[in-house]
């Protein structure tokens, strides 16, 4: 079987005797750069090769090159590939694809990293490259960030690390010098991209924080500080918490971070989304100590559920726009929880959701198989006749709490035809009657009165000169 041989050398001081003898056996060797100083060692042992740079110039992007790459090592048969930078999570990948698809082997030699040659005396630690950073890191380890090649890459590098690290975090700074030997020092994160020099030795090592001292914070902070909280030496009230006491607390937090959403207020929307994920945190840590499920599961859950009702971000399903996304959501989600009747649709939405809201979505799970008005319009006119069923309720002493809800669906149904939120709408209703009993009450007190002494007449009479006033102002 044809095989492609990887040998990893990131300083020239890294060589091994393995790799020393592999590259010396005569097979075709190729270099990833010569502008890299362990290319020098090819040239120490008198080797012939071809470097990889003439499809790093010509190549448009990073996959492209990293294809290239792949298949002229497939093509070349049994050969030794003298990797210079870190591919562990770009170019490798590739190599290895290309080999399959070819059923050729692909052997990486064990090798020293070069945080290992650059920070011999530090703990082990996490290794990326400044070119493909990870969208999360955990601040509770170390790491090694490679191939900080630029002040751009580097000025990319610390606002990414900044996101986890403290700004004043220690840490330091490498190259390999002209000797062939990494050299460093010391310097604070904020300062990464204010150095004289970078090349593609260029490697930083950031040591772990704990979370009580670093200034940002991500999820697995929040869940350590619950954890934290529960413990037994932690708070009483968090650890006598449960799934069922803590439901109005959820409910009451949601409906804060509304009213924080419609004072259009960013710092508050902030602070609210905070309580809302605690909420979470909280149902997440009680769930761990059951051995139910933990927070990572319900994260996976909520992955998965999002690339599954995604086919057309993450599958090949094609959109004509956001009314087509919506029904393909519903499809899937009744194909995911195997329902086969609109009925069971219907019964699916949650009896907990406030009254108002749970009536509009039952109608508009209803609507989706076409039992719907065509318009608002016509929908109006069953306010009129369930107002007059009501009546006549009213007036003979029964079923006036079943008109009564028929009254109120009736009315919920206009305003979705309407495209509205009724549940929105009897808010600022609310508000506006709030509003308006403030200034009849201020009226009566501007004229000696209390509200509690007048007839409901003359308290009428306050509320329509405070309506009057309202639309003054």
């Amino acid at each position: 079987m044809q095989t492609i041989t990887i040998v990893l050398l990131p300083a020239p001081a890294a060589l091994t005797l393995a790799q020393q003898q592999t590259l010396t056996r005569g097979l075709p060797l190729f270099l990833q750069t010569e502008k890299h100083p362990s290319a020098k060692v090819l040239l120490d042992l008198h080797l012939a090769y071809t470097a990889m740079d003439d499809l790093f110039d010509s190549s448009e992007d990073f996959d492209i090159l990293n294809a290239a790459v792949a298949k002229r090592l497939c093509d070349a048969g049994d050969c030794v590939y003298l990797a210079t930078g870190s591919i562990q999570n770009s170019q490798l990948p590739a190599i290895r694809q290309g080999a399959q698809t070819r059923k050729i082997r692909v052997d990486v030699l064990p090798h020293m990293s070069a945080g290992a040659v650059a920070f011999p005396d530090r703990e082990p630690a996490i290794v990326i490259s400044a070119h493909d950073l990870a969208e999360q890191i955990d601040p509770e380890q170390s790491y090694v960030v490679e191939e900080i090649d630029s002040r751009m890459i580097a000025g990319e590098a610390k606002l990414f690390l900044s996101e986890f690290f403290p700004d004043e975090s220690p840490a330091t700074l490498a190259s390999i010098g002209t000797d062939g030997v990494y050299g460093s020092y010391d310097i604070k994160l904020c300062e990464l991209d204010r150095q004289n020099h970078y090349d593609a030795t260029t490697i930083l090592y950031v040591c772990r924080t704990d979370y009580e001292t670093r200034t940002q914070h991500g999820f697995d902070d929040v869940m350590r500080i619950v954890r934290r909280l529960r413990a037994p030496n932690g708070c009483p009230w968090d650890r006598e918490q449960t799934h069922e006491s803590l439901k109005n607390a959820l409910l009451e937090e949601s409906y804060e971070l509304i009213d924080a959403i419609d004072e259009d207020d960013d710092a508050h929307i902030c602070e609210e989304m905070g309580d809302v994920l605690l909420q979470f945190a909280l149902h997440a840590a009680i769930a761990e100590e059951q051995s139910a499920f933990t927070a990572r599961d319900a994260c996976t859950e909520l992955v998965e559920k999002l690339i599954y009702r995604h086919p057309h971000v993450f599958g090949d399903i094609r959109v004509s726009g956001s009314d087509e996304v919506l029904k393909n959501w519903d499809a899937l989600k009744m194909s995911q929880r195997k329902q086969t009747t609109q009925t069971e649709v219907l019964k699916s939405v949650p009896k907990s959701f406030p009254a108002l809201l749970r009536s509009r979505k039952v109608q508009k799970k209803a609507a989706d198989v076409g039992f719907d008005w065509e318009s608002a319009q016509q929908a109006f006119f069953k306010i009129a006749e369930e107002t007059e069923e009501l009546r006549e309720a009213m007036e003979q002493g029964s079923h006036i709490e079943e008109e009564m809800g028929d009254l109120l669906f009736a009315v919920v149904n206009v305003a979705r035809l309407l495209k509205l939120e009724p549940e929105f709408l009897l808010m600022q209703a609310t508000d506006k009657f709030i509003n308006r009993f403030e200034t009849m009450e201020s009226l009566a007190k501007s004229r000696g009165n209390e509200l509690k002494d007048l007839t409901f007449s003359e308290q009428d009479q306050l509320w329509d000169e405070a309506k009057k006033c309202r639309i003054t102002e």
